[in-house]
């Protein structure tokens, strides 16, 4: 830990009606791939999350401009509808450089610990708390940061403009990826008309894979979920979305557990035609993401390798399923 990170972490706790002389300890967590992540702690054991954006000259994609605005958005609508997640304590900027100071969330992303018993209950439990999410309404669609406009008056209209965002970003990056970008384009074309089926913007928070996931397990009962975090690349569209990273690589239609949960919540998963477009579509936004930021984020070879090796396929299969389904 650096002076700077100490003496930084105590003039925002300080803008934040915190006294700053309670700051123990300060340390880096990871797992995030943009901002900047920290612990705070106090000394009767209090802890906070400090996020903060990299600057203006660091290279990123589109959509991720002002990922911090998005955040704080899916914190607040979360604390709304019940839904575990972190309190947004306090934004601001400092030297131009936007940061988001939070309550930390108990528990510790879901991993291989979890046992076969565990697993279906806790699928079910996130199942209902994202349906509670999904009657979480917009204003309009798309990225409430406003990295790509204004938001739109359709969905059609604003998750194409993602997916435009997403290709510019992989032309401009020289992206690896297993389609030309032009062929791509085509391909997904052919898959828009059932975002028209699209009709409520509700809330998405679109990266719930497991390393977003906390599970507390406290000494006096049994594991649950301790909070959604990560928030940072909501926006508003289609529930269905959100369908991707909880079954990252995978499929969710055999995710028995979560899909009853979602239900018995009152969150509709009905796999017809026009949804296993739009899931394939959604598929495929997420994997030329994942593909694109490697340039961006100068990862290393292993990093890359695997990208390439597992993302890849993905990509193509979904971008097939869609010309099979609409053949």
């Amino acid at each position: 830990m650096s002076v700077d990170s100490w003496e930084r972490a105590r003039r925002i706790l300080e803008d934040a009606h915190l006294a700053p002389d309670r700051l123990t300890g300060v340390r880096p967590l990871s797992g995030g791939t943009y901002n900047t992540v920290e612990e705070l702690l106090l000394t009767d054991g209090t802890r906070y999350v400090l996020k903060t954006a990299p600057a203006s000259t660091v290279p990123s994609l589109r959509y991720e401009r002002r990922l911090l605005v998005s955040e704080v958005e899916f914190y607040r609508a979360a604390a709304g509808a019940g839904v575990p997640a972190p309190h947004v304590v306090a934004v601001g900027e400092e030297a131009d450089v936007p940061h988001l100071l939070m309550t930390a969330c108990p528990g510790e992303p879901w991993n291989g610990s979890v046992t076969e018993a565990e697993r279906a209950p806790l699928r079910r439990e996130l199942g209902r708390q994202l349906a509670r999410l999904h009657t979480v309404t917009g204003p309009g669609y798309g990225y409430p940061s406003g990295a790509l406009g204004p938001l739109a008056p359709d969905w059609r209209t604003a998750f194409t403009a993602m997916l435009e965002a997403i290709l510019d970003d992989a032309r401009y990056y020289m992206a690896r990826l297993p389609r030309s970008v032009d062929q791509i384009t085509y391909m997904l074309e052919a898959a828009y008309p059932a975002l028209d089926e699209v009709t409520v913007p509700a809330l998405v928070h679109f990266d719930l894979w497991d390393g977003n996931i906390l599970l507390d397990r406290p000494s006096d009962g049994e594991v649950r979920i301790g909070g959604l975090i990560d928030g940072e690349r909501m926006f508003w569209g289609d529930p269905l979305a959100d369908f991707v990273s909880l079954a990252l690589l995978g499929d969710i239609k055999k995710d028995e557990a979560f899909l009853a949960g979602y239900r018995e919540a009152g969150g509709r998963a009905v796999f017809d035609t026009p949804a296993r477009l739009r899931l394939a579509l959604y598929r495929a936004y997420l994997y030329l993401i994942m593909l694109t930021e490697t340039n961006p984020r100068a990862v290393d070879v292993d990093k890359e390798r695997w990208v390439q090796a597992v993302v890849a396929p993905e990509l193509v299969i979904a971008l097939d399923e869609i010309q099979e389904e609409v053949s």
